[in-house]
């Protein structure tokens, strides 16, 4: 069962208009980082590339990351409450931008149909 029907353009168009919601996108984003930080400082460990990826850099933005296995927990810690907050934030701006589209769409709907209000008295 579809959530949409695609034979009915209003119902997709509803769809399209929903706000996000804040903390599910948060937590998603905040998961797909971590694990994303995790996996690859795991696999420069267990792999142990040459040249490598310059991991350590990431100690510059999330205190206490080593490339380690501890730090590798560490580093996921921090990129979930990083992508946590970017995920909420992102979700915040485009339901606030989208709701003043939409004030702005209904409001000039409303003038032009209303526009010749006086013509008629």
């Amino acid at each position: 069962m579809t959530l949409v029907a695609e034979d009915n353009p209003e119902r997709v168009l509803d769809a399209a208009l929903l706000p996000l919601h804040k903390a599910a996108f948060g937590i998603a984003l905040g998961g797909a980082a971590a694990l994303t930080v995790f996996l690859l400082t795991a696999a420069h460990l267990l792999i142990d590339p040459s040249p490598g990826l310059p991991l350590y850099l990431l100690s510059a933005y999330f205190n206490g990351y080593t490339v380690s296995w501890t730090g590798a927990l560490v580093g996921a810690a921090w990129a979930w409450l990083a992508g946590f907050v970017l995920g909420w934030f992102f979700a915040f701006c485009r339901n606030f931008l989208l709701a003043v589209r939409l004030f702005f769409i209904r409001a000039k709907a409303d003038f032009v149909q209303s526009r010749d209000f006086l013509d008629h008295i």
